[in-house]
């Protein structure tokens, strides 16, 4: 495991229940992003790519959370997750889960650290 942090924003961008932000990332040998949302007054980060079909979430970018801001959802299919922890609550994926990464809230950034599968993204 790294020691590596990468930034990924100023904190504040991030409301409760609101919209998330998005970051380039490298999983496995594939280009794509990771997300972090603020929920319950902390900060949850996962790679964006659903348990169900391996797509993004996000309908527009930034939103993750359903109307009720309770549950981030799959735009594509509906697959709900628990913000918390990133397992299916509801929808077409069933026992799955969203790949949680590693994230620090720090003097009002927030920062990732990259793991044996999620890498920083390539240039």
């Amino acid at each position: 495991m790294s020691d590596t942090e990468i930034y990924i924003c100023e904190a504040d961008a991030l409301e409760e229940g609101g919209k998330g932000v998005r970051f380039p990332l490298t999983a496995g040998s594939e280009d794509t992003t990771g997300f972090v949302v603020r929920y319950g007054g902390t900060v949850y980060g996962y790679l964006n790519r659903c348990a169900h079909v391996p797509i993004e979430l996000d309908w527009a970018e930034g939103e993750f959370f359903e109307s009720s801001g309770l549950y981030l959802m799959c735009s594509t299919h509906g697959a709900i997750y628990d913000p918390e922890t990133g397992r299916c609550a509801g929808g077409p994926c069933r026992g799955g889960r969203l790949r949680p990464l590693a994230i620090t809230e720090r003097d009002g950034k927030l920062y990732w650290q990259p793991d044996d599968f999620v890498r920083p993204a390539r240039a």
